[in-house]
């Protein structure tokens, strides 16, 4: 995928149509108040060199996803980390108990404020694995070049991508990426 290429929702990526979500969403918020389902993906990354190589590198990536109902006081709150149709509604059948014959009107969906922070880069894909890899080199050797009493040079680089969606009762998607880079340097002189 592209970098700049926007990625599909993450209930489409796992397999469950738009459409299906939204049914399950409004059959569990049938008489609430208020409600929605919160999906969340997370990737991450990590580089630590030291002593003058790769000491280590590591990959992580979760996902998931919670559904709440509100009905007057009461809250029910149901989450999984598998996202599929059968999750979806079980949680949904979980949260809705938090209704028990209440019936309420839903409540206007809050207006629309924030303003996009940032794009659908994924600072995971670019640069590559050796590209990351040759530029904590770098550091390296130029920090140990600085000074003779340079004793060791420990370089750190990490990146993730995290996409939150929010599905509505009124049916709309918001979605949010967030992408986060980070470069640590410690540097021991004798």
């Amino acid at each position: 995928m592209n970098a700049h290429t926007p990625a599909p929702s993450i209930l489409d990526s796992c397999g469950v149509a738009p459409e299906r979500a939204r049914e399950i969403l409004g059959e569990a918020l049938a008489g609430a108040d208020d409600g929605e389902i919160f999906a969340e993906r997370s990737e991450s990354e990590s580089f630590l060199f030291d002593d003058g190589r790769l000491k280590s590198a590591a990959y992580d990536s979760t996902e998931g996803f919670g559904l709440r109902v509100v009905a007057g006081e009461t809250a029910g709150y149901a989450h999984s980390s598998e996202i599929s149709e059968a999750a979806l509604r079980r949680a949904g059948q979980s949260a809705a108990l938090a209704k028990r014959g209440y019936q309420g009107v839903a409540a206007e969906g809050p207006r629309s404020t924030n303003s996009r922070l940032y794009g659908e880069d994924d600072p995971l894909a670019s640069p590559d694995f050796a590209a990351k890899v040759a530029l904590l080199q770098e550091i390296d050797a130029w920090a140990r070049a600085r000074d003779p009493r340079v004793v060791q040079v420990m370089a750190s680089l990490s990146g993730e991508r995290r996409i939150v969606e929010i599905l509505r009762a009124d049916g709309r998607l918001i979605r949010d990426v967030r992408p986060l880079s980070r470069i640590n340097i410690q540097v021991t002189v004798e």
